[in-house]
């Protein structure tokens, strides 16, 4: 059964699921769909377009759906898609999409923490941490189980790869490939993600594996197209090797740089 407050606004033609939650003062609008066991807390503010997932947290002040940042906007009918599972949290704000991509997406069992800002036609796939305060301009890609800690700059159309980790702070304008840490100023390549990897349980060989193509990549001395060549060349063409491979040969905005200190 849900429990949704008088004191809450919901408009008439919204679509809310079994067993929701809307606490007193939140809004929600026309056109907005709301899964099974969702939580929307109070001041939360769910904006035409927004399509909620199940088992969804809403935390007070954010506001999902709003329209986007963008000039080039003119009012097109366009989406802002959260996944189940996922939880957004104080004064967070995930816009809708434009005529570019027509829906912004935050998937599944995702964690975007206090102020963080997804700007329109973003994709963020599954398992991912948007840290507080990190801010993503429009049309970021970022992959599975990707860590972005807290007061990231993402430049817009930027590409974050599965397994990364992002130290706070960082001004991010170049596409970060697989199973990285990036950080320091200027952003770098500095290591691969460990902890991440032995956390979703790789083994040491295929860590070893991953180390020994960032190598080439980052410490032969190889330009990126040559270090990617010798990775074709000697390398075994396993499922990791591929992915990295692929995400830097289509990189259109290039890879970030090897550590210059």
């Amino acid at each position: 059964m849900s429990n949704i407050s008088n004191q809450s606004y919901i408009h008439p033609e919204a679509k809310l699921g079994e067993n929701v939650t809307v606490e007193p003062f939140a809004f929600i609008d026309k056109n907005v769909e709301i899964g099974d066991g969702s939580i929307i807390m109070s001041g939360a503010n769910v904006r035409s377009g927004s399509r909620i997932g199940k088992n969804c947290r809403i935390s007070p002040g954010a506001v999902i759906g709003d329209i986007p940042q963008d000039l080039k906007f003119r009012g097109e009918e366009t989406l802002a898609i959260i996944g189940d599972n996922t939880i957004i949290k104080e004064c967070a704000t995930v816009n809708r999409g434009t005529a570019s991509k027509g829906q912004t997406v935050v998937g599944n069992d995702c964690l975007i923490m206090a102020y963080a800002h997804i700007a329109h036609d973003c994709i963020l796939r599954n398992h991912i941490i948007i840290g507080n305060a990190t801010q993503l301009a429009g049309e970021v890609e970022v992959d599975d189980f990707a860590i972005l800690s807290g007061g990231t700059l993402v430049h817009q159309f930027t590409r974050i790869s599965k397994n990364v980790m992002v130290q706070g702070g960082t001004r991010l304008g170049k596409d970060l490939p697989p199973y990285i840490i990036a950080g320091r100023e200027p952003v770098c390549y500095s290591g691969v993600n460990l902890i991440g990897l032995k956390r979703h349980n790789f083994s040491t060989e295929k860590i070893n594996e991953i180390q020994e193509i960032y190598r080439i990549i980052y410490q032969s001395g190889h330009n990126f197209s040559d270090a990617i060549a010798i990775i074709e060349k000697d390398f075994q063409r396993t499922p990791e090797m591929e992915l990295i491979v692929d995400f830097v040969k289509t990189s259109p905005r290039g890879i970030v740089r090897g550590y210059l200190g």
